[in-house]
């Protein structure tokens, strides 16, 4: 009999207060079942960014429960991947890990017009399909 175990993936961005979070939105709900996710933020902001969390409830995700969390060692060592965004790596603020991490080169939402986070948002969740469809 095979066991099946969830992958657990981890999101990390400097604030936790857009990119990051969506990527958790998207991963919780689109890997359901097939994976568990977090994100975190090397210097958390106080709040979800607000055009994050109007554009992602346009496409029915409620990031109203949300709220931008500290980065630990702990949620690092227990992830079986990590995906960076922005969060720094060239300025040391990125952990260092041996666990598998890929940086996504996507632009930061927050200032940017609605328009602008929309195409950021649908990248990230073109991302997050992929992750899902490359599990087994």
């Amino acid at each position: 009999m095979k066991v099946w175990v969830m992958v657990k993936m981890l999101f990390i961005c400097v604030g936790n207060s857009g990119r990051s979070q969506m990527a958790e939105a998207f991963a919780k709900k689109l890997g359901a079942g097939k994976m568990v996710a977090e994100s975190a933020g090397t210097k958390p902001s106080a709040f979800i960014d607000p055009t994050v969390a109007a554009v992602m409830k346009e496409i029915g995700y409620d990031l109203g429960g949300q709220h931008p969390k500290a980065l630990t060692m702990e949620m690092v060592d227990s992830a079986d991947r990590i995906f960076s965004m922005g969060c720094g790596a060239e300025e040391g603020t990125c952990p260092v890990t041996f666990v598998p991490s890929e940086n996504w080169e996507l632009e930061d939402p927050k200032d940017q017009p609605i328009e602008k986070v929309r195409e950021i948002r649908d990248q990230i969740r073109r991302r997050i399909e992929r992750l899902v469809a490359d599990l087994p």
